[in-house]
């Protein structure tokens, strides 16, 4: 589904990346782990065209992507929900999850996709009048997966999904995420919330100062402490 080969990626002068290569398998979660700022969000702003500069080379789904603006990879079916979620101000619920369907790849009937969010969601169905960023940070969580899901992407990629969410609401999510993996999504996920991530997670890649340093299953790096203690602890 996804193929990355010696990406590089920079902040103006600031070398961020170094040769990352990796692959995503299609119908997976795979974790994308390692402390903060070693590079995880990086690696999916790069995937989804939004870094500033890059070089290496990034396929999805048999395509190559690597010089594709980021609404042309939305438009194959790649979406992200940002760490920052961008809910818009001064819109509804209904209205934000519109933008999700602003591609329109397959002709999607809008009534019925918010009907289908909406029965995913019972919250946001409560809401869908109600000025999206007046919500809950949980709830504007979801309502940031639920606008990527409305179009029926191919993959998303997911930055830090659990950050500041109640306990409870993660694990909402969890059930989720899997469901959408056993419909055939698969699922990128930058996550500082490692346990979480490798109980949910197909397989596991750990990021550290912008390179791959380790890539498993992800129950073998969730019974190994010692890995996890040197590339993921705070």
């Amino acid at each position: 589904m996804l193929e990355i080969e010696g990406l590089n990626g920079w902040y103006g002068a600031s070398h961020v990346l170094h040769g990352v290569s990796f692959a995503v398998e299609p119908g997976e979660i795979v974790a994308l782990v390692g402390r903060n700022g070693a590079g995880k969000t990086s690696i999916i702003r790069s995937i989804m065209g939004l870094m500033p500069r890059t070089t290496g080379s990034i396929r999805f789904n048999g395509e190559d992507i690597t010089r594709l603006k980021a609404h042309a990879r939305y438009a194959r079916g790649l979406a992200y929900v940002p760490e920052e979620r961008r809910i818009v101000r001064g819109l509804t619920v209904l209205e934000n999850l519109q933008l999700g369907l602003v591609a329109d790849r397959q002709g999607i009937d809008e009534a019925a996709a918010i009907e289908e969010i909406a029965r995913s969601f019972p919250r946001l169905k409560e809401r869908l009048h109600q000025e999206g960023v007046t919500m809950s940070g949980g709830e504007q969580q979801m309502l940031a997966i639920a606008r990527a899901m409305i179009a029926k992407p191919k993959m998303i990629l997911l930055d830090e999904p659990s950050e500041g969410i109640m306990p409870v609401l993660v694990e909402e999510m969890g059930v989720l995420f899997r469901r959408l993996r056993d419909e055939g999504t698969t699922l990128l996920l930058v996550e500082q919330n490692v346990e979480w991530a490798l109980k949910l997670a197909d397989r596991a890649v750990i990021v550290d100062q912008g390179e791959i340093v380790y890539r498993s299953d992800a129950v073998t790096l969730l019974a190994d402490k010692d890995i996890q203690e040197r590339y993921c602890a705070v």
